[in-house]
């Protein structure tokens, strides 16, 4: 696929531009700084664009608004947007606005496989979250609601849901056959008030979006 990197710490641009080319992927543009990703963005109109939270001039959150401009204008570009630290503000908002968004921490490109797995599950329409990301939405101090419904096991399926795991993929992670990963994902959303739907993504919009109303 063709991916537009915008970083503006340049050891860890170009990094991610050499994981990406020896993955058979096309880096067509590198950026610095939001702008100039928006001006790569609208000429080359990459399949995916992977972009840094902070960036010039402001090093604050010029990152995730040009990814909300990005999928404002240009829906046909998916966006993985990496952070050094966890930053929940806009992400909820990207995630159930559509499809082709992930949010990881800097330090999961360390695990190549995964980063790459990530940035295809995005590219294909999907979602990745990152499991801090997750816990940190789904952990963090609410009224009493249907989340303390949950068993333990099912909040942990619960994360993996919305991280953007598939059933088989929630299976291997947590030595679980899929049978029965199926049965905790219909007894969650049964419990959230949530449909149940054979797509996935759709699956993991409704999760997010039930999080958000809890969130406030």
């Amino acid at each position: 696929m063709r991916i537009v990197i915008a970083e503006d710490t340049v050891l860890l641009r170009e990094g991610l531009a050499g994981l990406l080319e020896d993955a058979g992927h096309e880096v067509v543009g590198k950026a610095g700084d939001a702008e100039t990703l928006l001006a790569l963005v609208a000429e080359h109109e990459p399949e995916l664009a992977v972009v840094d939270v902070r960036m010039p001039p402001g090093y604050d959150d010029e990152g995730t608004r040009a990814a909300a401009t990005i999928r404002t204008t240009h829906p046909e570009t998916a966006v993985l947007v990496l952070s050094q630290h966890v930053e929940t503000r806009h992400i909820v908002e990207l995630v159930t606005a559509g499809g082709g968004f992930g949010y990881l921490l800097k330090d999961r490109v360390l695990d190549v496989d995964d980063f790459l797995d990530a940035a295809r599950r995005v590219a294909d329409g999907g979602s990745a979250l990152d499991p801090q990301v997750v816990a940190t939405l789904i952990g963090a101090p609410r009224p009493v609601s249907a989340l303390n419904e949950l068993s333990p096991r099912e909040r942990e399926v619960l994360g993996l849901m919305a991280e953007g795991r598939t059933n088989a993929g929630i299976a291997k992670r947590l030595w679980l056959t899929e049978k029965t990963v199926e049965s905790h994902v219909r007894t969650i959303l049964m419990k959230l008030g949530l449909p149940m739907n054979d797509d996935d993504h759709r699956r993991v919009l409704a999760v997010l979006a039930y999080l958000r109303v809890l969130k406030g």
